[in-house]
């Protein structure tokens, strides 16, 4: 009978939980720390939904791409799922079909998977892009058209 009530009780504490604000796991309770969710999501920048992870070894990548002022990178996609930080200047994505994305500075991108596009800096400074891709040991994290 005591295993049963320390049960209902656990159960009781775990569904309210369930409830609850999201965990301060992103230091905003220390003094002089802040913490801003840039993006949360389960969708590429153009709504489609993200799949599910693929098997094997998970291995994450982050790059720092520089992207001069003019500069397109060639038609591409990524069979592994990708986002990013936009830390400066301005680039647009073009989908295959013509869909685009504008984001500039400080902005956040979640990749297109399995979709062809690329991306131009339209602008007049170099972009400073980080991407963290999250695939599996041995597959690409970019395929040329």
């Amino acid at each position: 009978m005591k295993l049963f009530k320390l049960l209902l009780i656990l159960a009781s504490a775990i569904s309210l939980n369930a409830f609850a604000e999201e965990p301060k796991a992103h230091y905003t309770d220390i003094p002089g720390v802040k913490a801003n969710i840039l993006t949360k999501t389960t969708k590429a920048w153009n709504g489609t939904d993200l799949p599910a992870y693929g098997e094997g070894q998970p291995e994450i990548t982050i790059i720092r791409y520089q992207i001069e002022p003019g500069a397109t990178l060639p038609m591409h996609m990524h069979p592994v799922i990708n986002a990013g930080l936009l830390i400066k200047g301005q680039l647009t994505v073009i989908k295959k079909t013509g869909e685009t994305l504008n984001i500039t500075a400080g902005q956040p991108i979640v990749e297109l998977f399995k979709e062809w596009h690329y991306g131009t800096n339209p602008g007049k400074e170099p972009v400073d892009l980080v991407i963290v891709y999250a695939g599996t040991v041995g597959t690409p994290l970019v395929i040329r058209e």
